[in-house]
């Protein structure tokens, strides 16, 4: 299992909020390259960013401070956020992003997700963020009627890299992630996996590892700001 530090952009910081909640911002680094240096130096494999306005704006806010990120830092990264047409996924990619995060626009307009997929293999995750089983859009500010399950498969032939699930009710709030949830979907379907949300110990991390289904990874941001989780011990937990 891969472990990927999450740093959340809003306003050019990086912070954290409680369960999507914009207005309940934590900044923790008003230098997000500094950050994503810290993780990197840590050992970390992989990094997970979020656009948190772009989110809600609906098209790219935070570019300046990821492609700072993407310039300084040599692994991997992910980034998902006001990604909503081929140009934008595009110009991502081309800047040296390893993977775009597609949440809104898989659930309406899941066409694009299998153009992109198609064009760029590998390179294309879904990020689906659901509140009880049920999918939310738009920075989770919009409730829909999408079963979390049903929107992961309808997924399964198009060569998507990757599912970042998300349970909003627990994202930011240090009370565990969803496991059941989390293993369930990943027995539902072939594509890997990713656990985000409320993962906050080397505990959650072992239950993730040990859910039963293979997980490709699990994403991790408030735990390791405050120092409840040590990314070289969480590090070592998941290392196969």
């Amino acid at each position: 299992m891969i472990l990927y530090p999450a740093i959340d952009l809003k306003d050019g910081s990086a912070v954290r909020l409680l369960r999507g909640d914009m207005g309940a911002a934590t900044v923790f680094n008003d230098d997000p390259a500094a950050q994503a240096m810290e993780f990197v130096e840590a050992g970390c494999d992989w990094l997970h960013l979020v656009d948190l306005n772009g989110a809600f704006a609906g098209a790219p806010v935070n570019a300046a401070p990821v492609e700072a990120i993407l310039e300084r830092c040599r692994v991997p990264a992910q980034l998902g956020g006001g990604i909503r047409d081929m140009a934008t996924i595009e110009a991502w990619l081309s800047k040296g992003l390893a993977r775009v995060i597609l949440g809104t626009v898989a659930v309406e307009n899941p066409a694009l997700v299998r153009e992109a997929a198609r064009a760029f293999p590998g390179q294309v995750a879904v990020g689906i963020d659901a509140r009880n089983g049920l999918v939310a859009t738009k920075g989770w500010a919009e409730e829909t009627d999408v079963d979390a399950t049903d929107l992961a498969k309808s997924f399964e032939d198009a060569g998507v890299a990757a599912i970042i699930y998300t349970d909003i009710n627990r994202d930011g709030a240090m009370q565990g992630p969803n496991v059941e949830a989390t293993a369930a979907l990943a027995r539902a379907v072939s594509i890997p996996v990713i656990a985000s949300g409320g993962v906050s110990s080397l505990d959650d991390l072992i239950a993730l590892r040990d859910c039963g289904a293979s997980l490709n990874g699990a994403i991790s941001g408030r735990a390791l700001y405050d120092g409840a989780l040590d990314l070289k011990a969480a590090l070592a937990v998941l290392k196969p």
